[in-house]
């Protein structure tokens, strides 16, 4: 079931790191408005001072929430675009400075990047 789910992670991981950054955009604004804001939430939108008592811990679960799922997209755009950079030699001796540190790199991203790594091996004649 682990390797199920970090499969499907693997291939969603662009979406879902974006979705992961707006909800921690959505869990910080509650906790801050929560926190600095509770006669306001109060009057208008009828919160009780239970779901209010709740707000730091919000404000902390939003910060670490959008930290995550900024680092996530930052790291997949980053790697995306070494291996498409990369993937764009025709020059042999090039491709096999950095033919390690690719497939390390493919391994942790979807696998249409692992098949433009296999077509560009056979296209070089990398083994």
């Amino acid at each position: 079931m682990a390797g199920k789910l970090a499969l499907l992670l693997r291939e969603y991981v662009f979406p879902l790191s974006i979705l992961l950054t707006i909800a921690g955009i959505i869990v910080l604004f509650l906790g801050i408005a929560g926190t600095w804001f509770q006669d306001l939430l109060k009057d208008i939108f009828g919160f009780s001072g239970d779901v209010l008592q709740w707000s730091p811990y919000l404000l902390v679960l939003g910060f670490i929430v959008f930290i995550a799922g900024v680092w996530y997209l930052y790291t997949y755009v980053k790697n995306r675009k070494y291996v498409l950079g990369e993937l764009e030699t025709n020059k042999r001796s090039e491709f096999l400075k950095s033919h390690i540190k690719l497939k390390a790199l493919v391994k942790r991203m979807p696998s249409k990047y692992k098949t433009m790594l296999q077509e560009k091996e056979k296209e070089l004649n990398v083994k």
